[in-house]
């Protein structure tokens, strides 16, 4: 099963490279905008993808210019956003993107569905990354599919933006 595991994310992470790199570039050189013009990063993450905010705030490599995101702040159009969420139709994180988008506050999203059936969130999204995941991973002895790997899919987007993003910050 480990084995099939493996191959499983291998293939979800190479599907992610091919089809998201542009997006991906895109996605980090928004952010980068906010350090460039003075302004805050934000990560606003939905359900388990919380730890994507952890991760960059604390880990070994924090995020550069990244700040803790609260309901009680205010941003300004210096400030750039990424919203990670399980499904573009969250939603909380699909009124969050409205205010945003209707605020003039540039941010990209991080979800499983494709653009193009994403609906709303695609459409207010200035950058938008899918992970593709639309289903489990592993057959289980029921016929049904587990593993359904949302933040291991987003953390693998998550440093491949701040590879982009550094490469960005700290060229300047």
């Amino acid at each position: 099963m480990l084995k099939m595991l493996t191959t499983q994310l291998n293939g979800l992470f190479q599907r992610i490279s091919g089809s998201e790199e542009e997006a991906i570039e895109e996605t980090a050189r928004l952010l980068a905008q906010a350090t460039f013009g003075h302004g805050r990063v934000f990560f606003v993450c939905y359900d388990e993808l919380h730890a994507i905010e952890m991760n960059a705030l604390h880990a070994e490599e924090k995020f550069t210019n990244l700040h803790a995101w609260n309901d009680s702040i205010t941003l300004t159009e210096q400030d750039r956003v990424c919203i990670f969420t399980r499904h573009a139709d969250h939603p909380e994180a699909l009124a969050f993107a409205k205010k945003l988008y209707e605020q003039f506050i540039p941010f990209g999203v991080v979800t499983s569905e494709k653009a193009e059936d994403a609906g709303a969130m695609a459409d207010y999204a200035y950058t938008y990354i899918s992970m593709g995941i639309r289903k489990g991973l592993l057959p289980n002895d029921l016929g049904e599919r587990i593993v359904v790997p949302h933040t291991l899919a987003a953390s693998f987007i998550y440093e491949a933006i701040k590879i982009a993003y550094d490469e960005m910050v700290d060229g300047e």
